[in-house]
């Protein structure tokens, strides 16, 4: 093979390479484009609430609460609650939703009877959540560090102040901001196979639990 056929058959070579590196790189992009798109398409109100499930249950809660309508006109929406914005976290999360696929193809709580029957371990596994990411969806618009508590109430103030000093976290305290709480097992008269007075407000390292 002469030095010209060698040096031709480098260039096609060359260029093929290229091109499928360009090619490869394109349709990443458009990949890439089409997951984040479908990704937030998922990351709507309307999405969320497509199904009666929700519409018919937690979402009629939640409009009556301060998170959907307010003073400043500032929504929090489904969301923006229960889907962590960082990547990963989101991720893990979404994948955590298929379960919740399933038990909508299964009518698990496809009426309000069913629903109000597991609203105590739907509400346990999603305190438990936020528990465990210290609340990282509540504080990507609250956050102790940019609290002024000059300009909250008193009360307020000061239970603020105690939380992040015992090492607390948003949802040890605010529960039920916008969905309605299970009930409480007050352990007087008949049983109401509710949560614990300590499910809703868990004790500090060092105050014994409350009955």
């Amino acid at each position: 093979m002469t030095d010209n056929n060698k040096t031709a058959l480098w260039r096609r070579k060359w260029v093929v390479g290229l091109g499928a590196v360009v090619l490869i790189f394109a349709a990443g992009i458009v990949f890439w484009g089409g997951f984040n798109t479908a990704m937030e398409w998922t990351n709507r109100e309307a999405f969320c609430i497509s199904c009666h499930e929700m519409e018919e249950n937690v979402f009629k809660e939640y409009r009556n609460t301060v998170h959907y309508s307010n003073r400043s006109g500032v929504r929090a929406t489904c969301p923006d609650c229960h889907v962590p914005k960082e990547w990963v976290p989101k991720i893990k999360r979404k994948i955590q939703a298929s379960n919740e696929v399933l038990h909508k193809i299964l009518g698990s709580i496809n009426t309000p009877e069913k629903f109000n029957a597991k609203r105590l371990e739907l509400a346990k596994h999603e305190w438990e959540r936020m528990k465990k990411n210290d609340s990282q969806e509540c504080r990507n618009c609250h956050n102790f560090q940019y609290f002024d508590y000059g300009e909250q109430r008193q009360r307020s103030a000061n239970m603020h102040q105690t939380g992040l000093n015992e090492g607390k976290t948003c949802i040890d305290c605010h529960k039920g901001i916008a969905h309605t709480l299970p009930a409480v097992e007050q352990e007087i008269g008949a049983e109401k196979g509710g949560a614990a007075p300590a499910e809703f407000h868990p004790p500090s390292a060092d105050k014994p639990a409350a009955k």
